[in-house]
């Protein structure tokens, strides 16, 4: 009888932990698969979730204010959000900096001219969602069937080129 409770019990927390296994992992840690949802504060202070984005694609682009490459990319983002936003296309900008940094935030963003959404994660929890290794700049490319359809870590200059081609090809999807 003990046995059967112990075997009933290893199969209980086998499924258990099947059905709530965390999200898939790409190699460098990112999540893949459906985008959780998540929601963060704008710049004004209105709230702001990854859904009110849905049937767009979306390109969530993680930045800090001290990251070099973050702000050589905004202006490349800028421009890709210029050409494709009237297309269906989302860039949503989210700062990683501390609150503490919050006063830097605002005045970069204005300087880059940024025009689509800046959100805030100062305490870095939907960044950690989804790159854990907290790389910058992080893009995620969501499809609009609210998938993660790819992820790219750091930039180097050129790699707005196949963001936008990948963007392009999701769009016609």
């Amino acid at each position: 009888m003990r046995f059967v409770r112990v075997a009933l019990a290893a199969c209980f927390l086998a499924l258990a932990a099947f059905s709530f296994a965390p999200p898939a992992r790409a190699a460098d840690g990112a999540a893949v698969g459906s985008a959780a949802e998540f929601s963060l504060k704008d710049l004004d202070g209105r709230e702001v979730k990854l859904s009110s984005f849905k049937g767009k694609v979306v390109l969530v682009n993680f930045w800090a204010t001290w990251c070099g490459p973050c702000q050589v990319e905004m202006p490349k983002l800028q421009e890709i959000y210029a050409e494709l936003g009237a297309k269906g296309v989302q860039i949503v900008g989210i700062s990683t900096d501390e609150a503490k940094l919050n006063a830097a935030v605002k005045p970069l963003v204005m300087s880059k001219h940024l025009t689509y959404p800046i959100l805030r994660d100062p305490d870095t929890k939907v960044v950690s969602q989804f790159n854990p290794a907290k790389t910058l700049p992080f893009n995620m490319l969501v499809g609009k069937d609210g998938k993660i359809a790819s992820v790219h870590s750091g930039y180097n200059p050129g790699d707005e080129v196949k963001l936008k081609e990948e963007l392009l090809a999701l769009l016609a999807k």
